[in-house]
């Protein structure tokens, strides 16, 4: 499955986040604008969170899972109503079981080995984790070699300071995680970060 067009190709991550904590969350990042939700797996009772979000969030939303490394996950995800998953790594059976359910895909890149693997096994997007190591001028080398219709994700170190260099690396989509939340974060502070980041993610577009 090709990676949607969202009105926003922002990924908000909300790693920590308790099932108690993410309706108001989820409803401040909607009314945000942003339309992809992300709750790692390594989040208390995160297959809970992601029901709660799947059922608030709007058809047209992507709610999913990060830090999926288990096949036995996938099948979880989609029983809650996840529809995106994201992992940290490229795994070939991970990867068949989430295309089975028709899920968008995000593995984890770093390399262009990996990357061209991820390419091979139908990803919808390659996050490029952490984005923060490789830099803009390393994502582009690899963006070189790789089919000209990939979508780039860039996750790790990203955010308004530097979107503008990431997406004249060709990067079109861009996972945000402590920037935008982190445990303890209330609702009200989580939409005041969101908004900001879209405002900065929007005049960089704009400047290009």
């Amino acid at each position: 499955m090709n990676f949607p067009t969202l009105p926003l190709p922002i990924v908000a991550i909300l790693r920590g986040i308790r099932p108690e904590e993410i309706e108001p969350v989820v409803q401040e990042l909607l009314e945000s604008g942003i339309r992809a939700i992300e709750v790692p797996l390594n989040s208390p009772d995160a297959f809970r969170s992601i029901e709660l979000a799947a059922k608030l969030a709007p058809a047209d939303a992507l709610i999913g899972a990060g830090t999926v490394i288990r096949v036995e996950d996938v099948a979880a995800l989609h029983d809650v109503g996840g529809r995106l998953l994201v992992s940290p790594n490229i795994d070939e059976d991970v990867m068949s079981a989430a295309r089975g359910h028709g899920m968008v895909t995000m593995p984890g890149v770093l390399t262009p080995t990996e990357a061209l693997r991820a390419v091979r096994l139908g990803a919808s997007a390659l996050k490029f984790f952490p984005a923060s190591v490789l830099g803009p001028a390393g994502i582009a080398a690899i963006r070189a070699i790789l089919p000209p219709s990939t979508t780039i994700a860039a996750v790790g170190g990203v955010g308004e300071d530097n979107f503008v260099s990431f997406m004249d690396a060709g990067v079109t989509a861009f996972g945000i995680g402590t920037n935008l939340y982190r445990p303890g974060r209330s609702a009200g502070e989580v939409g005041a970060r969101a908004r900001a980041i879209i405002s900065a993610y929007q005049d960089a577009a704009r400047s290009r």
